[in-house]
């Protein structure tokens, strides 16, 4: 596609909706424009039934709200709804297996990955830079013919 106003090249990643299999332009997303608002709807009938129900279990608010209990569990695993209780059979931690309430980690393991991560996303330090440009100054490339002159 091309923007006529700049006569850029816009790429468009196109997609299937892993719901309903509709193709549509990928913006983030695993699902189409329409199967997001659907999803977006269940949510509030999960999170209003959770707030005149607290403690009700995945069960009982997939039985009155109509909403699978895969959809609910994937509602935890984003952190946009929690278990009430702190030691839980049904959420663990992906890295170390301890019981969570709600997300994919545990604070413990949260923290470490973090910590990880900028490990290896910082910026190089001065001494490092330094050294780096040391090691380049003896392997630069020359054309034979112009070192003999």
């Amino acid at each position: 596609m091309i923007n006529l106003k700049t006569w850029e090249v816009v790429v468009m990643d196109l997609r299937n909706c892993t719901k309903c299999g509709r193709a549509f332009a990928f913006t983030g997303l695993d699902v189409c424009s329409r199967c997001s608002t659907d999803d977006e709807a269940d949510f509030r009938k999960v999170k209003e039934y959770l707030y005149d129900h607290p403690g009700a279990t995945v069960t009982e608010v997939s039985e009155e709200t109509g909403v699978s209990e895969r959809q609910i569990l994937r509602y935890l695993r984003e952190s946009r709804i929690e278990i009430r209780e702190e030691n839980n059979c049904l959420l663990h931690c992906e890295r170390c297996d301890k019981s969570i309430r709600s997300g994919r980690f545990c604070d413990e393991c949260a923290a470490a990955l973090k910590k990880e991560f900028k490990s290896v996303l910082k910026p190089p330090t001065v001494k490092e830079a330094e050294v780096k440009q040391k090691d380049r100054t003896g392997t630069k490339m020359h054309i034979v013919e112009m070192r003999k002159k």
